[in-house]
């Protein structure tokens, strides 16, 4: 199930990476400074508002379905979950309309934050029907509903920037594609709903396991945008933008590299779980694990090494000098948050003790707020960077020791040995390349860097890539020869 969710995802994650890119490289050139640190301090307020209100639903979707029974049992999972999230919609919209109206703040950033939060229910329930596609392992609705999101976003943001919207624009785009895709999807999952019974001790039972997932995602929230709110405080909106400039190229080229491997590892690791028991769990988590190193670890490193080449082509002359300094720490930030969030925070929930999951984001999200406050005045932009890259390795040692108490899930130590080489490797032959600047150099660095990486890990065999190689060669010859 894991390789057969890698392989269909791919196109969806390959589109979603290049529409990450084109977002930067569009709306740090159409948005001024300060109205790209708006538009980062407004997704900053509204992701937070998500997993406060919506996100412990979408967690009991993702985890819960694999363990119904066909007939009334999933008819009644189907009603619990989305009749609910119309009632927190009812309550929620009123909530924050009046919350955006009374609340003092600039004008100019009261716009971008109403249409932040108003599109954060039409997105729970596309992340509804999304997790349920892939709990089911339907993986080409998973993936064409990802699509149309990320693309129909991106040209409606674009649209909007143009018309003059400001901080606004990407927001708008968040709200308009999923709400556009409503019709497609939603009455669908909505017959599945009619034909159950609203269950409250089953909603009881999510509850206890869903919102200690969501005030976690809170932490993590709090984690990932402590930086930007007091970076305003100290300095400017403007130095917010140049912040998330930087933070965004990095981050999101791992972000996207995880999440791609994450939404096939998850529904796996679940099914093996509860069909296969912990053997067949541990298996697959070891396979997983290794893949993530093979092809996250290279990810970090690469980005670290093309940080300016990278942000001479995709980000504004205003925002990029900043962004030049912070993008090494936040792919290794990136790197951290990845393991941690994608592999050992599935102990807590496969475990069903998410509570736990609490306490170990907790500890970072802590760290990570005192050592802004420490560094950014001293160090501005890039005292936030070292703040960041230090809590999330504080986290991955706190989610490490406190799973394996839960549900021990094997560390790939040979793995991480073998593709560290390589990174090495790779590492010293691309600093002797020319620096010939912009477009062409990061070309050059990206190319030969991915092939010094992929013959060093072949050679080492790092991640099991080897035996992948092997097995899949065999499978497409066995078909071949059945064909």
């Amino acid at each position: 199930m894991f390789w057969r969710g890698v392989l269909g995802y791919l196109p969806a994650n390959i589109l979603q990476g290049v529409i990450g890119f084109l977002t930067i490289i569009v709306f740090t050139r159409l948005l001024s400074a300060e109205d790209y640190g708006r538009y980062a301090l407004a997704l900053s307020v509204m992701t937070l508002a998500h997993v406060a209100t919506f996100s412990w639903l979408e967690a009991a979707m993702a985890r819960f379905w694999a363990a119904q029974r066909e007939g009334a049992d999933m008819a009644s999972h189907f009603a619990s979950l989305y009749r609910t999230a119309f009632i927190v919609t009812a309550v929620f919209l009123p909530v924050v309309g009046l919350a955006v109206w009374l609340w003092p703040m600039p004008d100019a950033f009261r716009f971008p934050l109403a249409v932040a939060l108003i599109g954060i229910p039409v997105r729970c329930f596309a992340k509804l029907a999304q997790e349920r596609y892939r709990a089911a392992g339907e993986v080409r609705k998973a993936a064409t509903l990802d699509i149309w999101n990320g693309v129909a976003g991106f040209i409606v943001g674009a649209v909007f920037a143009l018309a003059g919207a400001g901080g606004a624009s990407p927001l708008a785009g968040l709200l308009i594609a999923p709400l556009m895709a409503m019709p497609f999807f939603l009455p669908g999952e909505l017959r599945e709903a009619r034909q159950g019974v609203v269950d409250v001790q089953r909603l009881k039972s999510y509850a206890v396991y869903g919102y200690p997932i969501a005030a976690s995602l809170g932490l993590a929230v709090v984690l990932a945008s402590t930086d930007r709110f007091l970076l305003a405080l100290f300095l400017d909106e403007a130095a917010v933008g140049a912040y998330h400039a930087g933070y965004s190229i990095a981050n999101r080229t791992l972000d996207v590299l995880f999440i791609w491997l994450g939404t096939a590892g998850t529904p796996a690791l679940v099914m093996a779980l509860e069909r296969g028991g912990r053997d067949q769990l541990t298996a697959a988590a070891r396979e997983q694990a290794s893949t993530l190193v093979l092809i996250g670890l290279p990810a970090a490193v690469g980005v670290a090494l093309v940080a300016r080449p990278l942000s001479e082509f995709m980000i504004g002359e205003d925002l990029r000098e900043a962004a030049i300094l912070v993008t090494p720490w936040i792919a290794l930030s990136a790197f951290l948050s990845g393991v941690t969030v994608y592999y050992f925070h599935q102990a807590f929930t496969l475990g069903r003790r998410t509570g736990w999951l609490l306490l170990a984001m907790s500890v970072p999200a802590l760290t990570n707020v005192a050592l802004n406050l420490l560094l950014i005045p001293r160090f501005g932009v890039l005292g936030a960077a070292w703040a960041t890259a230090a809590s999330f390795a504080v986290g991955l040692i706190a989610s490490m020791s406190i799973g394996r108490r839960i549900l021990a899930l094997p560390i790939p130590w040979n793995a991480l040995v073998r593709c560290s080489l390589a990174a090495g490797v790779m590492a010293v032959v691309v600093w002797f390349l020319p620096p010939i600047g912009g477009f062409a150099e990061l070309m050059l660095d990206a190319s030969v860097g991915a092939a010094v990486y992929g013959v060093c890990a072949w050679g080492l065999n790092a991640g099991g890539v080897r035996d992948l190689g092997r097995r899949l060669i065999g499978a497409v010859r066995a078909r071949r020869a059945t064909a």
